[in-house]
């Protein structure tokens, strides 16, 4: 094999690779010889083929087979004796005019290589890190709050005479008709609503205000422009509505009894079961915004060249994504207030801050022997599975049958655990935090 260095430009390498048609040669008399021993051909023993009539049987497609490992095995062993680690699998460019020969055996094999090598920068000195972790207080009062929405939600109704009003629940039937005609998923014969609970369409629930058992109303609502049923977005509709029964909240008191009714042995179990909640939710928001900051100071520090394939590879698929969405939407850029041309300039930014911190992550990871143990993925793939309710089997072998999917579980778990190893290291401060003050933050980050 000769290899000839054609291109060393930044990242970007270009090789000219050819391998001599006596190496092509030598592997199919190699495996014809192999072969002989094993096919069975009409008209001669097992082990007596002629080497010449395998080659007019099996000889193409075995060149063919050849070949390819040929270019596999040799584009891995260039790159290895020049000590570069591409950044993706180098792409191989094989004239077309030459296969022929190639096949046949009377030219050598001459491709050219080419392919991104992965940049080399130093990792800085995680203590220097600064990052500050925003933690809220829970209260008392909004784990009354939350026990008193629970109570609410569970509060019994019983049936009354006179008109319904905020707070009640009506039974009832509707058909929703799109002008005249009835749409699919706009029928129930045993519906029920708790007026004010904002559950329907706007203007739905208003409309239900004093009708009484026994009443029939059309009443008129347009679906909002955003609806997912593309063909009811912003579309004016009707609804046939029969009260069937109008029930009245009951009261509900706050004590063991009700704990006891979730399945609780009282009401202090039920309060450190929703603190525990709250500060699940709360510990991820908080995890969220320590991430945040953690990516952002690492992309303000580190500035180097990226490969320009892998740029495009992250870029492409983010495009997808928001073509899908946008199209999902029935939004164009203009309603974004935004052309294509500036919006693939920001994904772009965004494509090139994810390789860029990705590239920090893995080296972080590979110099500090960060792994994932198969215990950790089979988790994660167990977590999958439960998404698919009817479906596990299914899920189960795609994952197990296809090592990029599984790579895909792996992955994140793998991000996780880096940046788990760098917080350790940096400094890392409590500041105590609102509810408000931590979702505002959040909804500022987008």
């Amino acid at each position: 094999m000769q290899v000839t260095e054609t291109l060393a430009e930044g990242l970007k390498r270009e090789l000219k690779v050819v391998i001599p048609a006596s190496e092509l040669a030598s592997r199919l008399d190699t495996y014809l010889d192999d072969l002989k021993d094993k096919v069975k051909i009409k008209g001669f023993r097992p082990g007596k083929v002629p080497a010449a009539h395998l080659k007019r049987l099996y000889g193409r497609q075995a060149t063919a087979e050849i070949l390819n490992e040929l270019l596999n095995e040799t584009t891995r062993k260039a790159v290895e004796e020049r000590n570069e680690k591409p950044a993706l699998q180098p792409e191989i460019d094989l004239p077309d005019g030459d296969a022929e020969a190639i096949l046949s055996g009377s030219a050598d094999i001459s491709f050219k290589m080419s392919y991104d090598i992965l940049p080399e920068f130093e990792l800085i000195d995680f203590k220097t890190v600064e990052i500050e972790r925003p933690v809220v207080e829970i209260s008392d009062a909004e784990i009354d709050e939350q026990i008193a929405q629970i109570a609410d939600n569970n509060k019994p109704f019983e049936t009354k005479d006179g008109a319904a009003e905020d707070g009640d629940r009506v039974l009832m039937s509707y058909l929703g008709k799109l002008d005249g005609t009835p749409f699919d998923g706009g029928a129930d014969e045993n519906g029920q609503l708790v007026l004010g609970s904002k559950q329907f369409i706007p203007g739905f629930e208003e409309q239900l205000v004093g009708l009484k058992a026994g009443d029939e109303k059309v009443i008129e609502v347009s679906f909002p422009e955003d609806y997912p049923a593309k063909h009811l977005a912003g579309k004016a509709v009707t609804f046939d509505i029969v009260v069937k029964e109008v029930q009245a909240p009951g009261e509900v008191k706050i004590d063991d009894d009700f704990a006891k009714g979730l399945g609780l042995e009282g009401l202090d179990k039920l309060k450190e079961i929703i603190r525990g909640q709250i500060e699940s939710q709360y510990g991820a928001m908080t995890r969220q915004k320590v991430k945040r900051q953690l990516l952002d100071k690492l992309d303000e520090v580190y500035t180097f060249d990226l490969p320009e394939r892998l740029v495009q590879s992250e870029f492409d698929g983010v495009w997808r994504q928001v073509e899908q969405d946008m199209q999902r939407s029935g939004k164009s850029f203009e309603d974004e207030e935004t052309t294509e041309e500036e919006a693939r300039g920001e994904y772009r930014k965004i494509a090139e801050r994810r390789v860029r911190l990705g590239l920090v992550l893995s080296e972080v990871g590979e110099q500090n022997q960060v792994k994932v143990t198969d215990e950790e993925v089979q988790r994660a793939l167990y977590d999958k599975v439960r998404q698919f309710p009817g479906q596990e089997k299914q899920v189960f072998d795609f994952y197990r049958s296809n090592p990029t999917a599984l790579a895909s579980l792996q992955a994140p778990i793998y991000e996780e655990k880096v940046v788990d190893y760098i917080l350790e290291l940096a400094k890392v401060t409590d500041k105590t935090v609102t509810k408000d003050e931590l979702m505002a933050e959040d909804e500022d980050e987008g």
